[in-house]
């Protein structure tokens, strides 16, 4: 089983990577928050979770290993396969997502390709809980009463600066495109959110 993967970015594309490892290749799936955070040509640590199946072998990569636990968690609910999970993840930060389960908020999980109302339920219902328990987050952050301080949860500039605009009543579906437009790389939270904000007004 792998925990984790090193080595250099071969290629890249939204959602796909392929890692060379000292010579050997491996294709993994990622999500549109980890591409963003890589390069082709430069090193990369991205840790690692495999779906096994009898004519499958899939890898699916994560920058962080708080975002490898919420796609483990994502995948613990009851008709939530890697493909679902992925989707979730790829329109919401961990952050994001905890706001949204935690405040029963469907629509930030059914603007996520393949995700529909009754999964959304599913997933709020069996993961809220559970996140409440294994899972630390501001309360400002939990509850949407403000917008919280910068950084949070010692999370990437990324991930804080896309939580602060889901505090501040945008959703993950209108920011996360806009960010793609924006090269986010050695800027700030408080930077980002003022260039996406530029975009908004």
């Amino acid at each position: 089983m792998f925990y984790h993967l090193e080595g250099t970015v071969a290629e890249l594309s939204a959602d796909s990577l392929v890692l060379d490892c000292s010579g050997i290749g491996f294709e993994i799936t990622i999500t549109p928050n980890t591409a963003s955070a890589l390069k082709i040509g430069e090193k990369a640590k991205v840790y690692i979770t495999e779906s096994i199946g009898e004519n499958n072998f899939d890898l699916f990569g994560f920058l962080t290993g708080r975002e490898k636990q919420f796609f483990k968690m994502l995948t613990s609910v009851s008709g939530i396969g890697p493909k679902a999970a992925m989707s979730i993840l790829s329109f919401n930060t961990p952050d994001a997502l905890i706001m949204a389960i935690v405040n029963g908020k469907e629509a930030a999980l059914t603007a996520c390709p393949g995700i529909g109302k009754k999964t959304a339920q599913r997933v709020i219902l069996e993961l809220k809980d559970k996140i409440s328990k294994t899972v630390s987050v501001s309360e400002k952050a939990v509850t949407g009463m403000g917008a919280p301080a910068l950084p949070i949860n010692g999370g990437t500039a990324y991930d804080d600066a896309l939580t602060a605009l889901s505090v501040l009543g945008y959703s993950t579906a209108e920011v996360v495109p806009v960010l793609r437009q924006i090269n986010t790389e050695g800027m700030t939270s408080e930077e980002i959110i003022k260039a996406v904000l530029k975009f908004m007004i």
